[in-house]
């Protein structure tokens, strides 16, 4: 459709007639069959757990080579399904197994533990999303004291708010079993931890810590000790907050934090400077309160020996208080030439070049050498080095199973897209490489394995993908790409060397490799 074609924004085909009151009516009925696509969608996803409820017999399994266990999305009382059929659906769905897994957890146990609540969904008188959020929220409940919590929401949703209907479900989830919302908050006192964020559109993130009430409090009270100290040279043009997020910066670097602090520590400083000194007898010394052994409660034994143990260290051992982390950071040539443009950090996300001073300015930064990509690095062994991992990385952009989510390296395995055959079994040499590897999680790698699915590399970054009952996607960089039947056995059955390009309408653009090896079918 040309620009001149294309509607303006404000108009909709097919509605132009339509007054006030028909534009209400038509909104109803757009409402309506929304819900009606989603209950389909979930009676789909019921029927799918059911062709896929019965393990396979064991006999199959040895005779195949395939191990497919039972799992149970859903809470106690729904049923097992077979454990590989998950990804399958959400490739029809064209989106990661872990949301199609959602869907199948949640239509279970609104059909066999909230009948009630289901009925109502699927007269399309609740909104599906609600229902689902219910079904998440009694997962943990047993079967026996669901019913409870199913006749009140019922009743309620619907016709109240979501925000109520939630309110109601934590109030009858704790009425139905109060022992075991005893046993919950008794964990929760146990799972502390400190997270991160991801990152915005501007590079920040958020720091999300459970710590105790008095961590809490000496943490605070050191924030805003650090962000008094950074109002002396930063106040004018930073406010209260932006100075504690910058504080916040510096307790990551413990050696420039103990400068900071101590080039603000003055011998006669004192809670009470500028007020009037309680009158002493001559001579008498003024009261300090009185720890172990007569020292002051403030200063423990222990930093007489801190003390000189810092008064020891030289000044590499000082910057080795730092702590080390690790990022990867991606720029074009243009852009070091530039000294301006996008970097890529991996787990962060694109940000100015200009910006990466804020992420590296405080740290000692290691140059990696430049891995040419076009290049084909094989290895004989069965193991993947590291470098090597680092190519098949690059070259993949992330996990290649279809739809799969963003990932880090440490959350993926370099694995063989054929398998790997030992030397003295009759292997070729060279079978380690990025022309036989890609990252997968551990759990995509095993549906691959054990799931029936056919894998190939289709070409530098490229990789195809066709699932037990015919359905076929190619992964590269730019996502996952639905393919025909026809369009996906091109390209499982080219030879070795012939890259296919599925170019729709008009047919398909093939590449040649002249090193015909290098892609294994």
């Amino acid at each position: 459709m040309s620009t001149a074609q294309r509607p303006e924004p404000h108009e909709v085909p097919g509605l132009d007639g339509l007054d006030a009151r028909a534009t209400l009516a038509a909104v109803t009925e757009a409402m309506t069959t929304r819900r009606a696509a989603e209950v389909t969608e979930m009676r789909l996803a019921a029927h799918w757990a059911a062709l896929h409820g019965e393990p396979v017999r064991e006999a199959v399994d040895e005779l195949a080579g395939l191990v497919d266990p039972m799992t149970q999305p859903g809470g106690d009382g729904t049923p097992e399904i077979r454990d590989h059929c998950i990804a399958e659906f959400g490739m029809a769905r064209r989106v990661h197994a872990a949301t199609a897994r959602a869907l199948i957890a949640d239509t279970l146990d609104l059909a066999h533990r909230l009948p009630n609540t289901w009925a109502v969904v699927e007269r399309l008188a609740a909104e599906p999303w609600v229902a689902r959020r219910v079904a998440v929220m009694t997962r943990g409940l047993p079967a026996d004291k669901v019913p409870l919590v199913d006749r009140a929401v019922a009743r309620a949703i619907g016709r109240v708010a979501p925000g109520k209907v939630f309110d109601l479900v934590a109030a009858k989830i704790i009425e139905a079993d109060p022992e075991a919302h005893t046993q919950r908050r008794e964990r929760a006192r146990h799972e502390r931890y400190v997270k991160l964020s991801k990152a915005d559109e501007h590079g920040f993130r958020h720091i999300i810590a459970k710590v105790t009430a008095g961590d809490a409090v000496w943490f605070d009270a050191l924030v805003d000790r650090v962000a008094d100290i950074l109002a002396l040279e930063h106040g004018h043009d930073h406010n209260h907050d932006e100075l504690r997020s910058l504080a916040v910066g510096w307790l990551a670097r413990p050696a420039d934090l103990l400068k900071l602090l101590l080039d603000h520590t003055y011998p006669e400083q004192a809670d009470n400077a500028g007020e009037p000194e309680p009158e002493a007898e001559a001579g008498a010394e003024p009261e300090e309160p009185a720890g172990p052994a007569g020292r002051p409660a403030y200063a423990p034994e222990h930093l007489d020996a801190t003390l000189d143990r810092l008064k020891a260290l030289t000044t590499r051992q000082l910057a080795s208080l730092r702590p080390r982390g690790k990022v990867f950071v991606h720029l074009h040539q243009a852009a070091l030439q530039r000294q301006a443009g996008i970097a890529r950090v991996e787990g962060l996300g694109p940000m100015l070049a200009q910006s990466l001073a804020e992420l590296l300015g405080h740290a000692d930064v290691k140059l990696q050498p430049v891995l040419d990509l076009a290049t084909r690095p094989r290895v004989d062994a069965y193991e993947h080095p590291e470098r090597l991992k680092d190519h098949i990385w690059l070259l993949a952009g992330g996990d290649v199973f279809p739809y799969a989510t963003a990932a880090s390296r440490d959350q993926t395995d370099a694995d063989h897209i054929v398998a790997y055959q030992p030397p003295d079994e009759g292997g070729p040499p060279g079978q380690t490489g990025p022309h036989n590897a890609a990252p997968l999680r551990r759990r995509h790698h095993r549906w691959k394995t054990h799931g029936g699915y056919r894998s190939r590399s289709a070409g530098p970054g490229r990789y195809l993908w066709q699932s037990p009952h015919g359905l076929c996607a190619l992964v590269d960089d730019q996502g996952t790409h639905p393919l025909t039947e026809q369009e996906a056995d091109l390209i499982l059955t080219a030879p070795p060397g012939l890259e296919i390009y599925p170019e729709r309408p008009t047919g398909v653009h093939l590449e040649m490799d002249l090193d015909g090896d290098s892609w294994p079918s």
